[in-house]
Protein backbone atom coordinates (compact mmCIF):
# COMPACT_ATOMS: atom_id res chain seq x y z
CA UNK A 1 0.00 0.00 0.00
CA UNK A 2 1.42 3.45 -1.35
CA UNK A 3 1.94 6.06 2.04
CA UNK A 4 -0.24 9.35 1.78
CA UNK A 5 2.22 11.95 1.10
CA UNK A 6 1.70 15.76 0.34
CA UNK A 7 -1.58 17.27 -0.43
CA UNK A 8 -1.21 19.18 -3.69
CA UNK A 9 -2.73 21.70 -5.80
CA UNK A 10 -2.30 21.93 -9.72
CA UNK A 11 -3.00 24.94 -11.50
CA UNK A 12 -3.32 23.91 -14.75
CA UNK A 13 -5.18 24.57 -17.93
CA UNK A 14 -3.92 21.60 -20.01
CA UNK A 15 -6.27 18.87 -20.13
CA UNK A 16 -3.66 16.24 -21.00
CA UNK A 17 -1.31 17.22 -18.52
CA UNK A 18 -3.79 17.35 -15.91
CA UNK A 19 -4.96 14.08 -16.55
CA UNK A 20 -1.17 12.86 -16.48
CA UNK A 21 0.13 14.22 -13.66
CA UNK A 22 -3.71 13.08 -11.79
CA UNK A 23 -2.53 9.21 -12.65
CA UNK A 24 1.45 9.96 -11.77
CA UNK A 25 1.05 11.53 -8.85
CA UNK A 26 -1.96 10.12 -7.49
CA UNK A 27 0.02 6.35 -7.89
CA UNK A 28 3.16 7.68 -5.83
CA UNK A 29 0.57 8.76 -2.91
CA UNK A 30 0.01 12.55 -3.67
CA UNK A 31 -3.99 13.37 -3.29
CA UNK A 32 -4.25 16.53 -6.30
CA UNK A 33 -6.57 18.83 -6.43
CA UNK A 34 -6.84 20.70 -9.91
CA UNK A 35 -7.77 24.07 -11.29
CA UNK A 36 -8.24 25.33 -14.35
CA UNK A 37 -7.85 28.78 -14.13
CA UNK A 38 -6.03 31.25 -11.69
CA UNK A 39 -9.00 32.73 -10.16
CA UNK A 40 -10.11 29.62 -9.49
CA UNK A 41 -6.62 28.10 -8.11
CA UNK A 42 -6.64 31.42 -5.86
CA UNK A 43 -10.26 30.51 -3.90
CA UNK A 44 -9.14 26.14 -3.92
CA UNK A 45 -5.64 27.69 -2.46
CA UNK A 46 -6.85 29.46 -0.06
CA UNK A 47 -10.13 27.03 1.25
CA UNK A 48 -7.52 23.75 0.97
CA UNK A 49 -4.89 25.01 2.64
CA UNK A 50 -2.56 22.46 0.34
CA UNK A 51 0.87 21.35 1.32
CA UNK A 52 2.55 22.70 -1.83
CA UNK A 53 1.07 24.11 -4.96
CA UNK A 54 2.05 23.60 -8.83
CA UNK A 55 1.62 26.78 -11.11
CA UNK A 56 1.57 26.93 -14.79
CA UNK A 57 2.77 30.31 -16.22
CA UNK A 58 0.48 30.21 -18.89
CA UNK A 59 -3.16 30.29 -17.59
CA UNK A 60 -5.98 31.43 -19.76
CA UNK A 61 -7.55 34.41 -17.17
CA UNK A 62 -4.24 35.53 -15.84
CA UNK A 63 -0.85 35.70 -15.90
CA UNK A 64 0.87 32.59 -13.85
CA UNK A 65 3.21 35.46 -12.36
CA UNK A 66 0.35 37.31 -10.88
CA UNK A 67 -0.85 34.14 -9.04
CA UNK A 68 2.48 33.42 -7.51
CA UNK A 69 2.17 37.07 -6.32
CA UNK A 70 -1.27 37.20 -5.68
CA UNK A 71 -0.54 33.41 -3.39
CA UNK A 72 2.42 34.85 -1.66
CA UNK A 73 0.88 37.31 0.33
CA UNK A 74 -0.21 35.36 2.94
CA UNK A 75 0.75 31.42 1.09
CA UNK A 76 4.68 30.55 2.43
CA UNK A 77 4.23 26.70 1.32
CA UNK A 78 6.59 25.47 -1.26
CA UNK A 79 5.46 26.12 -4.88
CA UNK A 80 6.69 24.48 -8.38
CA UNK A 81 6.58 26.37 -11.52
CA UNK A 82 5.44 23.88 -14.65
CA UNK A 83 6.20 26.14 -17.82
CA UNK A 84 6.65 25.66 -21.50
CA UNK A 85 8.46 28.90 -21.11
CA UNK A 86 12.39 28.35 -20.66
CA UNK A 87 14.10 31.64 -21.38
CA UNK A 88 16.07 33.03 -18.04
CA UNK A 89 13.85 36.11 -17.65
CA UNK A 90 11.25 33.81 -17.14
CA UNK A 91 12.66 31.88 -14.08
CA UNK A 92 14.12 34.93 -12.54
CA UNK A 93 11.04 36.76 -12.57
CA UNK A 94 9.27 33.59 -11.41
CA UNK A 95 11.68 32.57 -8.65
CA UNK A 96 12.14 36.44 -7.52
CA UNK A 97 8.22 36.61 -6.92
CA UNK A 98 8.70 33.66 -4.82
CA UNK A 99 8.66 30.27 -6.63
CA UNK A 100 10.90 27.56 -4.62
CA UNK A 101 11.57 25.73 -7.94
CA UNK A 102 11.05 25.98 -11.69
CA UNK A 103 10.41 23.01 -13.89
CA UNK A 104 10.25 23.52 -17.75
CA UNK A 105 7.72 21.10 -20.12
CA UNK A 106 8.36 18.76 -21.67
CA UNK A 107 9.54 16.80 -18.70
CA UNK A 108 9.95 13.32 -17.14
CA UNK A 109 7.48 12.09 -14.10
CA UNK A 110 10.48 11.06 -12.76
CA UNK A 111 12.47 14.61 -12.28
CA UNK A 112 8.90 15.93 -11.39
CA UNK A 113 9.09 13.29 -8.59
CA UNK A 114 12.42 14.06 -7.19
CA UNK A 115 11.63 18.08 -7.25
CA UNK A 116 8.55 17.63 -4.87
CA UNK A 117 10.57 15.42 -3.02
CA UNK A 118 12.76 18.39 -2.08
CA UNK A 119 9.99 20.59 -1.60
CA UNK A 120 8.59 17.87 0.98
CA UNK A 121 11.77 18.08 2.82
CA UNK A 122 11.67 21.75 2.77
CA UNK A 123 8.09 21.85 4.24
CA UNK A 124 8.82 19.75 7.15
CA UNK A 125 11.18 22.06 8.44
CA UNK A 126 8.51 24.51 8.17
CA UNK A 127 5.96 25.39 10.67
CA UNK A 128 2.50 24.34 8.64
CA UNK A 129 0.64 25.94 11.13
CA UNK A 130 1.55 29.85 10.77
CA UNK A 131 1.79 30.43 7.33
CA UNK A 132 -1.70 32.83 6.82
CA UNK A 133 -1.43 34.54 10.56
CA UNK A 134 1.56 35.89 12.30
CA UNK A 135 1.86 37.46 15.58
CA UNK A 136 4.70 39.82 16.08
CA UNK A 137 4.89 41.59 19.40
CA UNK A 138 1.05 42.78 19.98
CA UNK A 139 0.38 43.14 15.82
CA UNK A 140 -1.07 40.36 14.04
CA UNK A 141 -1.46 40.47 10.52
CA UNK A 142 -3.68 37.83 9.39
CA UNK A 143 -2.23 37.38 5.51
CA UNK A 144 -5.46 34.97 4.10
CA UNK A 145 -8.24 37.70 5.84
CA UNK A 146 -6.09 40.29 4.55
CA UNK A 147 -6.49 42.01 8.17
CA UNK A 148 -3.92 43.70 10.90
CA UNK A 149 -4.47 44.31 14.06
CA UNK A 150 -2.43 45.87 17.02
CA UNK A 151 -3.77 45.26 20.37
CA UNK A 152 -6.76 43.22 19.34
CA UNK A 153 -7.93 46.19 16.79
CA UNK A 154 -8.48 46.89 13.20
CA UNK A 155 -5.67 49.10 11.94
CA UNK A 156 -6.07 50.56 8.31
CA UNK A 157 -3.70 50.61 6.12
CA UNK A 158 -3.39 51.57 2.83
CA UNK A 159 -2.68 49.09 -0.12
CA UNK A 160 1.15 50.34 -0.61
CA UNK A 161 1.58 50.11 3.14
CA UNK A 162 -0.23 46.78 2.97
CA UNK A 163 1.58 45.25 0.17
CA UNK A 164 5.11 46.70 2.12
CA UNK A 165 4.04 45.01 5.08
CA UNK A 166 3.33 41.90 3.71
CA UNK A 167 6.58 41.96 1.22
CA UNK A 168 8.43 42.14 4.44
CA UNK A 169 6.38 39.31 6.25
CA UNK A 170 7.18 36.94 3.61
CA UNK A 171 10.28 37.60 4.01
CA UNK A 172 10.24 38.17 8.37
CA UNK A 173 13.86 38.44 10.00
CA UNK A 174 15.28 38.65 6.61
CA UNK A 175 16.79 42.03 5.18
CA UNK A 176 15.19 43.24 2.15
CA UNK A 177 17.13 45.78 0.82
CA UNK A 178 15.70 49.21 -1.02
CA UNK A 179 15.65 47.89 -4.42
CA UNK A 180 14.01 44.63 -3.72
CA UNK A 181 11.59 46.34 -1.82
CA UNK A 182 11.10 49.46 -4.59
CA UNK A 183 10.33 46.46 -6.96
CA UNK A 184 8.47 44.55 -5.38
CA UNK A 185 5.78 47.09 -4.08
CA UNK A 186 6.22 50.39 -6.44
CA UNK A 187 7.23 48.35 -9.87
CA UNK A 188 10.38 48.00 -11.90
CA UNK A 189 10.67 51.73 -12.94
CA UNK A 190 10.79 53.08 -9.24
CA UNK A 191 13.76 51.48 -8.07
CA UNK A 192 15.71 54.54 -7.77
CA UNK A 193 13.19 56.05 -5.71
CA UNK A 194 13.95 55.64 -2.37
CA UNK A 195 12.13 58.65 -1.19
CA UNK A 196 9.11 56.57 -1.78
CA UNK A 197 10.24 54.07 0.70
CA UNK A 198 11.39 56.16 3.69
CA UNK A 199 7.81 58.45 3.20
CA UNK A 200 5.93 55.09 3.49
CA UNK A 201 7.60 53.11 6.30
CA UNK A 202 7.26 56.21 8.61
CA UNK A 203 3.47 56.07 8.17
CA UNK A 204 3.54 52.12 8.98
CA UNK A 205 5.36 52.98 11.58
CA UNK A 206 3.30 55.06 13.31
CA UNK A 207 0.32 52.94 12.79
CA UNK A 208 1.84 49.55 14.43
CA UNK A 209 4.76 50.52 16.62
CA UNK A 210 4.30 51.92 20.09
CA UNK A 211 6.83 54.07 19.61
CA UNK A 212 7.33 55.05 15.61
CA UNK A 213 10.53 57.32 17.09
CA UNK A 214 11.93 53.90 18.02
CA UNK A 215 10.63 51.15 16.22
CA UNK A 216 10.95 47.55 17.63
CA UNK A 217 9.07 45.30 14.63
CA UNK A 218 10.09 47.55 11.21
CA UNK A 219 13.90 47.56 11.99
CA UNK A 220 15.69 49.46 9.47
CA UNK A 221 19.45 48.16 8.55
CA UNK A 222 21.19 51.19 7.70
CA UNK A 223 22.13 51.60 4.32
CA UNK A 224 20.77 48.58 3.55
CA UNK A 225 17.25 48.17 3.99
CA UNK A 226 14.94 46.71 5.74
CA UNK A 227 13.56 43.86 7.62
CA UNK A 228 10.55 42.74 10.16
CA UNK A 229 11.64 41.64 13.41
CA UNK A 230 11.58 37.68 13.51
CA UNK A 231 12.17 37.08 17.50
CA UNK A 232 10.88 38.14 20.64
CA UNK A 233 11.00 41.99 21.52
CA UNK A 234 14.15 42.07 22.69
CA UNK A 235 16.03 45.26 24.31
CA UNK A 236 18.45 46.44 21.44
CA UNK A 237 16.68 47.57 18.11
CA UNK A 238 18.39 49.06 14.98
CA UNK A 239 17.78 53.01 14.61
CA UNK A 240 14.89 54.31 12.65
CA UNK A 241 15.46 55.95 9.17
Amino acid sequence: MTTPRANLLLIEDDPQIQRFLTTALEAHGYTLAIAGTGAEGLKLAALRQPDMLIVDLGLPDMPGLDVIQRVREWYARPLLVLSARDREADKVAALDLGADDYLTKPFGIGELLARLRVMERHLAGRSGNDDARLRIGDVVLDLAARRVLRNGEDVHLTPIEYQLLTTLARHRGKVLTHRLLLREVWGAAHTESPHYLRIYMRALRRKIEADPAQPRLLLTEIGVGYRLLDAPLGSDVPAAD
